[in-house]
């Protein structure tokens, strides 16, 4: 497919359009929208009013708010097209992680704030900038839009989607497309686009360990005695061998391209201290992409400040576990409780409670909304894009890929190496996202001579 030349005009409209969405964007972050906080229930319907009048705004006349039972509130809407072009699914979420501690963030988390070139707040990337995207292709093509367009903007995306198989099955119907489009991926660097083509799945578990009725003197009884965080500390332990691979059996393990990733920019953009060495075997990406990772993400054990001379009777923790591209999440859950249970030291007693899981997923990326895809990056950052993996997890990507396998699905991003997204100072990339909004509204050009299915 022969890159159209640049659309002057249109990259001139997602120039008019840029201030107002910059605001708009702004505004949403100030919103708390913590889906795994239920305090925040208000501030998730804040939310997802404001996005539902901002895509009204746009031209989505029929944007409304929706939730399924408990569920945390998406937006819906769609925008007919010109007759016979397809029907492009824009989506994005709206709900954000917990800002963590307010003193390792540089500036207030919900008061965006502009830096070097960078917006700083939660949620300015990942990914309330995603559905900024959307709008800026939408109102950049104002009166004259190409094709038909859903959006969708997802509320509980930070929380796994508890409710993605019953939202699919109740409004499966509405979400139908030729092509989709989920912005909210990274790319390769602040330079270089890229097409996310495999995510990796995930599972986790909480293990708790017991080996006394009651904590007991650690001086009377402390030697022959075991401590339930002693034998936890060790069963966490086990779970990487001495080179730092996963040391869990059964767990797929795929390839992936290594492009250009150096230890070096892997470092610097991980902020490993120096002397921590990287671990693992085999290339970067592949560790990154199409291995099993295996973090311990909390323990529930007493504080430092509150520690006595105390042998522990019980201890637990949350483990959680991203798996290959092509590996079975339940089966590899299944395998991570089997070897916990496994190596529990000294006869200590063992439960593993399962936890979410997420699909992996992996497509190839060669049809036509591909190809639109790569002209319309490569017009936007005068770079041509690359095919990446990404270690996280969509989990609408794979549920919506199982349900309409037709459909061309496109993941893409506004973040780069540098967002920290999930972390303190999570910033958004301000040129980035200017390529950003200005790819998505060539990609929704150029698809427009796509045959619908």
């Amino acid at each position: 497919m022969t890159a159209p030349h640049l659309d002057l005009d249109l990259a001139e409209a997602v120039r008019q359009v840029l201030p107002s969405v910059r605001a708009d964007l702004e505004r949403l972050v100030r919103i708390p929208s913590v889906s795994a906080d239920p305090a925040a229930a208000p501030h998730m319907e804040s939310s997802a009013a404001e996005v539902a009048a901002l895509l009204r705004q746009a031209g989505v006349a029929g944007a409304e708010v929706t939730t399924l039972g408990n569920s945390r509130p998406a937006v819906l809407g769609h925008r007919p097209g010109p007759p016979g072009t397809p029907t492009v699914l824009l989506y994005a979420h709206h709900d954000v992680q917990p800002p963590g501690k307010r003193a390792d963030w540089d500036s207030d988390p919900f008061e965006p704030t502009e830096r070097h070139g960078r917006l700083y707040g939660r949620g300015a990337a990942d990914d309330k900038a995603g559905i900024a995207v959307h709008l800026a292709a939408l109102r950049a093509h104002g009166d004259r839009l190409p094709v038909g367009v859903t959006v969708l903007v997802e509320g509980e995306e930070e929380i796994g989607s508890p409710t993605l198989a019953q939202f699919l099955q109740a409004a499966g119907h509405r979400l139908k497309a030729d092509v989709v489009v989920f912005a909210d991926s990274v790319n390769w660097s602040a330079e270089v686009p890229a097409l996310t083509t495999t995510l990796r799945g995930g599972a986790s578990v909480t293990v708790e360990v017991a080996t006394l009725r009651h904590g007991v003197h650690s001086g009377l009884f402390g030697g022959p005695v075991p401590d339930a965080l002693t034998v936890l500390c060790r069963m966490l332990a086990g779970l990487h061998d001495e080179r730092g691979d996963v040391a869990v059996a059964g767990l797929a393990r795929g390839h992936a391209d290594p492009l250009d990733l150096t230890g070096s920019r892997l470092r610097a953009e991980a902020g490993l201290l120096e002397g921590v060495q990287l671990i693992g075997t085999g290339s970067l990406t592949g560790r990154l992409w199409a291995a099993p990772a295996i973090t311990v993400t909390g323990i529930d054990a007493p504080p430092v400040g509150a520690a006595s001379n105390t042998l522990i009777p019980a201890a637990r923790a949350k483990v959680s576990m991203r798996i290959a591209p092509g590996d079975d999440p339940i089966r590899a859950r299944e395998a991570l409780a089997s070897h916990l249970r496994a190596h529990a030291p000294w006869g200590a007693r063992v439960t593993v409670e399962p936890g979410a899981l997420a699909a992996p997923y992996a497509r190839r990326a060669d049809g036509p909304a591909y190809a639109a895809a790569r002209a319309a990056l490569a017009q936007a950052w005068g770079s041509p894009a690359v095919d990446i993996g990404a270690g996280g997890s969509i989990p609408f990507v794979t549920g919506y890929a199982e349900l309409f396998g037709d459909a061309e699905i496109l993941v893409t991003g506004v973040e780069d190496p540098d967002t920290r997204a999930h972390g303190a100072n999570e910033s958004l990339h301000l040129a980035t996202f200017e390529r950003a909004c200005l790819a998505e509204a060539l990609l929704l050009r150029n698809l427009a001579g796509r045959a619908t299915s």
